[in-house]
């Protein structure tokens, strides 16, 4: 079997359209329909059903995916063990975080880690997604989770604290706040319902707008439209917000730096990772207070 075969068949059962391979191979569209027609006449079946609702595996299909998942697994693992052979800490490294990290705090990682790694170049990615380093979407993730479950090599580098933010203006105009519990002011709102309020020091203030990144919050907590609750190493780095008095602090969750196995061995992976576990630990109590 041919790999180029099997690559183009799961990148089309993985998005599901034409457009959307492309995409994920980054060629054009012409390129995939191309490739998809050229496995098909050389493997003599057809491999997918088109509609309007997108692409469909055939029975071949079904019974050749399977088969073109266990090549792919091996050629990223080859991929892996050759990236891994690397000793000295130079090139490319592919990080994957939250969009909220980007604000200050990872560009201060940034800043310090070029200084003493000039050979080495951070691409990043700032995405809410769980990147899959398994296929290679990225060499080293950092996630804010409370748990990790997948096979990775990582660390959990601290416990970080929420807590609650607002302008001077907004905490004066509420000044019995926390003899209230909240009572008359706003919450910036985030996820899918609002049982989250009941947790915190504040649960009688209402939502008020619904924002799902961290940045989006503190700039409206910034204008004026209410408190965001979020993490405390983030909040305390706005210019506009302090923390509201007398609210106490809550559990948040833990930032982990996560690779592959197959790159423990790489130096420029190994410097990046070693370097923001000492990065962290030398500033625990930002994290943490």
């Amino acid at each position: 079997m041919n790999w180029d075969h099997m690559r183009i068949l799961l990148a089309l059962h993985r998005a599901g359209s034409l457009r959307g391979a492309a995409s994920a191979l980054k060629v054009n569209h012409a390129t995939v329909a191309r490739a998809l027609e050229g496995a098909e006449y050389s493997l003599g079946t057809r491999l997918f059903d088109r509609s309007a609702r997108g692409l469909a595996l055939t029975q071949p299909g079904e019974l050749l995916l399977p088969h073109a998942q266990e090549m792919e697994q091996r050629m990223l693992e080859v991929q892996r063990r050759l990236t891994g052979l690397d000793s000295v800490p130079s090139g490319i490294v592919r990080v994957s975080l939250p969009p909220s990290f980007g604000h200050g705090f990872f560009v201060s990682i940034l800043v310090e880690f070029t200084e003493l790694f000039p050979d080495i170049r951070i691409d990043a990615v700032a995405t809410n997604k769980i990147s899959d380093l398994s296929r290679q979407e990225a060499d080293v993730s950092i996630r804010a989770a409370r748990q990790i479950d997948d096979d990775l090599v990582g660390r959990r580098m601290v416990d970080y604290v929420n807590a609650a933010f607002a302008t001077p203006d907004y905490i004066s105009a509420h000044p019995d706040l926390v003899s209230s519990l909240g009572e008359g002011a706003h919450w910036i709102g985030w996820g899918t319902d609002d049982m989250w309020i009941a947790q915190t020091p504040l649960p009688k203030a209402t939502p008020r707008h619904k924002l799902p990144e961290v940045f989006m919050q503190t700039e409206a907590a910034a204008a004026g439209l209410g408190m965001a609750w979020v993490p405390a190493f983030l909040g305390d780095t706005h210019p506009d917000l302090v923390r509201v008095p007398g609210v106490p602090v809550g559990p948040g969750r833990s930032i982990w730096v996560l690779m592959h196995g197959d790159l423990r061995n790489s130096a420029r992976v190994r410097a990046f990772v070693d370097f923001i576990a000492e990065w962290i630990a030398a500033r625990r109590s930002m994290f943490t207070a």
